[in-house]
């Protein structure tokens, strides 16, 4: 179940990636939500996924370092 939860939030992530404010606030959700080991997985889907898409950069402050 766990894996269906991390493939939800990047498809979730993905769909409102056109607007900063909504990506960030399911951003902050996601990471409520998924697994430490998850989250890894998760910073590493969304460097790769900002290089199309720079306007969310702001976002990566809600990152955990």
């Amino acid at each position: 179940m766990a894996r269906a939860m991390f493939d939800y939030t990047k498809a979730v992530l993905s769909k409102v990636s056109f607007d900063v404010n909504l990506f960030c606030k399911e951003l902050r959700k996601a990471l409520t939500r998924l697994l430490p080991y998850e989250i890894e997985e998760l910073k590493i889907w969304i460097a790769s996924f900002l290089k199309q898409n720079p306007q969310l950069n702001q976002c990566l402050v809600l990152l955990p370092q």
